[in-house]
């Protein structure tokens, strides 16, 4: 017996292998054991051959079913996420413009082969790898509800393209001061905040001051209420700067007890990116600092905070990820903190083995550190 939910859904399906092909059907039943009750029935007739193999309905095309249903799927999802809306939305768009793909009925053999035309086409526009996977990243989540929601019994794998260039820019101190002293407010303000706390800037953006504590924790705290995903609901400690620079603002605006903190004559009521773009610009072009955009500050962060705690739980709850493994795509240690971090372990076996033998090993520098220097300037 296999029945089950569809993730969104009430009522049980049941699907088995009957003389090599697959029967799946809907019972419209929300009770479990009437609908064992109805796959039973349902295996009873086709043993006894007073039913057939109800023919299978024909799959619509891949254009048909986003528009009519994957679209309307991610809107009543991502109601309250209208930047994951929008980001299903382009990516459908995309993929209906190149007719034979949009044209092709889901469960197409050629599926697959229409797919690689469809990069193919992408990568003749001169689009960077990291824009096609975006695509293709809506394309394989499009299909695979195609398949949970019993449209097609597979569907062709969709691989992500190599050579995606992903961000990885650390703001060293020397360059964050030269930054800094460039900008002028909101921006000086707003970066600051990013750089010594890790929110994410459209976090930041929608800061209100009765999210912020003054009296939590040793120079107070942040609530972020909501973000990406439900790990972004957290608290987060101020420095001592932020604090300084927030508390400034809040006795310039009345100290208002509640009300955005960076408000702006705009839609939202507070400051939006565009806003900064400008101010941004102009800011790299004084400071003559590398050019850089303002998520990279949450990298540069949760860099500074990897190399001096190295918990990747701790990690995990600062920057509100769901998995400890986006700390690979966030941590980017130099070669001389690696270094350092290698002289450290090797230090402390010398301790430990102090008085028991000798290692013959050079003080100056242990011959794992020479080998991990000589890798990593390779």
């Amino acid at each position: 017996m296999s029945i089950y939910k569809r993730k969104d859904g009430t009522t049980y399906w049941y699907k088995f292998m009957w003389q090599g092909r697959m029967v799946r059907e809907s019972t419209k039943q929300g009770n479990d054991k009437v609908a064992r009750q109805m796959e039973a029935a349902h295996r009873t007739s086709l043993a006894k051959g007073e039913v057939g193999i109800r023919e299978k309905k024909q799959a619509p095309t891949l254009g048909d079913f986003a528009e009519k249903q994957f679209l309307p799927w991610a809107e009543s999802t991502f109601a309250a996420k209208l930047k994951t809306w929008a980001y299903y939305r382009n990516g459908v768009r995309q993929l209906k413009a190149y007719k034979p793909l949009a044209s092709s009925v889901l469960d197409d053999g050629r599926l697959g082969e229409k797919v690689s035309g469809y990069i193919a086409h992408r990568q003749a526009k001169s689009l960077q790898v990291s824009s096609i996977n975006r695509e293709l990243q809506v394309l394989r989540r499009l299909l695979n509800l195609a398949v949970e929601w019993g449209l097609v019994e597979r569907v062709p794998k969709i691989k992500m393209l190599p050579g995606e260039r992903h961000r990885e820019f650390v703001l060293q101190q020397a360059e964050e001061v030269k930054y800094l002293a460039a900008c002028h407010e909101p921006l000086v303000s707003v970066a600051t905040v990013l750089v010594d706390t890790g929110m994410r800037p459209e976090e930041c953006y929608r800061l209100r001051w009765e999210y912020v504590s003054w009296d939590n924790g040793r120079h107070g705290s942040l609530f972020v209420t909501h973000g990406k995903t439900d790990a972004a609901r957290r608290t987060l400690p101020m420095t001592a700067r932020v604090r300084r620079l927030l508390e400034e603002r809040w006795e310039v605006a009345g100290k208002p007890v509640e009300g955005w903190v960076w408000s702006a004559p705009s839609k939202s009521g507070h400051i939006e990116p565009c806003s900064l773009k400008k101010q941004h610009k102009k800011a790299l072009k004084l400071s003559k600092v590398r050019q850089f955009v303002l998520y990279s500050l949450r990298h540069t962060f949760m860099t500074r905070l990897g190399a001096s705690c190295g918990d990747p739980w701790k990690l995990a709850r600062i920057a509100g990820w769901s998995s400890i493994a986006m700390s690979s795509r966030y941590v980017h240690p130099s070669q001389d903190s690696i270094i350092d971090a290698m002289e450290r372990m090797s230090g402390q076996g010398a301790e430990e083995s102090q008085g028991r033998h000798k290692t013959g090993h050079s003080d100056e520098q242990s011959p794992m550190t020479r080998e991990a220097e000589k890798l990593l300037t390779v």
